[in-house]
């Protein structure tokens, strides 16, 4: 049966526009594009004590059977959450099959009527669809742009209305980060509540891989927190990190967590395990963080800072307009061994087209050489 012609035609659009997208097998290729950044998704360790946690708990590996609040609540859960909350230095934790999941939940649920959002510009799809669900009214302030922000706040503050500051610790198109000292200030000052996904900081940044906002000890200015596990931590699922209060009220009127399957014993195990192992892996957090300067060093060497947008995150940008010419060169790169993936519009706006660097832990010096040695070949 044939598409609908109005469908047929926005895929012919985005097929004239060299931007249809289409899945790909992994490949083999020298890892510079997967979200796994300090290789726990392929860690065997990890895979043999998820294993072992399950037989020692007694839980059937794919025991997923309803919504949590019916049948799908097992024991792991409440032992992940717990240590979760620990981690993080939060009051509570609730998991979620998803980030996606946890920000359409938390968006579509906690802002009311009378309240507003003011959101990052630059803020995940997964964010914007929750405010879209939402009946609060929402604005967006310019990137990163705090004196934006602060005029917002100041034309809708008001006693009747709650205000919802939302931005991510590292954004997951640019790889950079706000100021969030300045941010806090401003929320305090005004007493509006603030939520940060952190995707992208989470087994980045902090002494254990803990995120961003807890490395500068900002924790307690945050009103939730938004943990994805299916980048840093190799997994599957989420966590919204704040108080008990908090964690009641989504488990009552959060719709993406009342009316889904619970994640199976292995999934929870698998983020428990992750997390007990973010305790323990000094050295490949490390290892992250030297190749995270390292490749700044050589974008500088090269002559290539200029096209990069500016980032001490593992996502490095290299700006490239045009989605014909960013996809050759990353064809290129691929040709070489090198796994680089483009972004292109409409994912990023048109003129903003960009080759993604994702760095990890497993990453060597000659591979991040190497790989910016020929982009440069390439470019110049």
């Amino acid at each position: 049966m044939k598409l609908p012609k109005n469908l047929q035609l926005k895929l012919q659009q985005r097929e004239e526009n060299n931007a249809l997208r289409q899945l790909s097998l992994t490949n083999d290729l020298i890892d510079f594009a997967s979200n796994d950044y300090i290789g726990f998704a392929k860690n065997e360790t990890i895979f043999h004590q998820t294993h072992q946690l399950l037989v020692d708990k007694k839980c059937i590996v794919n025991g997923a059977t309803g919504s949590r609040l019916l049948s799908g609540n097992h024991i792991v859960y409440q032992e992940a959450e717990n240590f979760i909350a620990d981690f993080h230095k939060a009051t509570a934790a609730l998991i979620f099959n998803s980030g996606y999941d946890a920000n359409v939940g938390f968006f579509s649920a906690v802002p009311q009527r009378s309240d507003v959002i003011l959101y990052d510009e630059l803020c995940h799809a997964s964010i914007r669809d929750g405010i879209q669900m939402s009946n609060a009214k929402s604005y967006k302030f310019e990137h990163n742009n705090f004196d934006d922000l602060e005029k917002l706040i100041q034309k809708f503050n008001s006693e009747e209305s709650a205000i919802y500051v939302v931005t991510e610790s590292v954004f997951s198109m640019d790889g950079d980060t706000p100021n969030l000292e300045e941010l806090t200030n401003v929320t305090e000052k005004y007493s509006a509540y603030l939520v940060i996904d952190e995707a992208h900081a989470l087994g980045v940044f902090g002494f254990n891989g803990e995120g961003l906002v807890q490395s500068l000890g900002l924790q307690n200015k945050v009103f939730a927190r938004i943990m994805t596990f299916g980048k840093g931590l190799g997994c599957h699922g989420a966590a919204i990190l704040g108080s008990e209060a908090l964690k009641s009220y989504l488990v009552n009127f959060a719709r993406s967590f009342i009316y889904t399957t619970g994640l199976s014993p292995h999934s929870v195990a698998s983020i428990l395990i992750g997390y007990q192992h973010l305790k323990k892996e000094k050295i490949v957090l490390e290892k992250l963080k030297r190749n995270i300067v390292f490749f700044n060093q050589e974008k500088m060497r090269l002559g290539l800072k200029p096209m990069f947008v500016y980032s001490k995150s593992a996502i490095q940008c290299a700006i490239i307009p045009g989605n014909e010419r960013v996809k050759t060169i990353a064809s290129k790169l691929q040709q070489k061994g090198f796994d680089v993936k483009p972004i292109l519009s409409p994912t990023v706006p048109e003129g903003q087209e960009r080759l993604r660097f994702c760095l990890h832990s497993y990453n060597s010096e000659t591979e991040i050489f190497k790989v910016l040695e020929l982009l440069s070949i390439f470019v110049f």
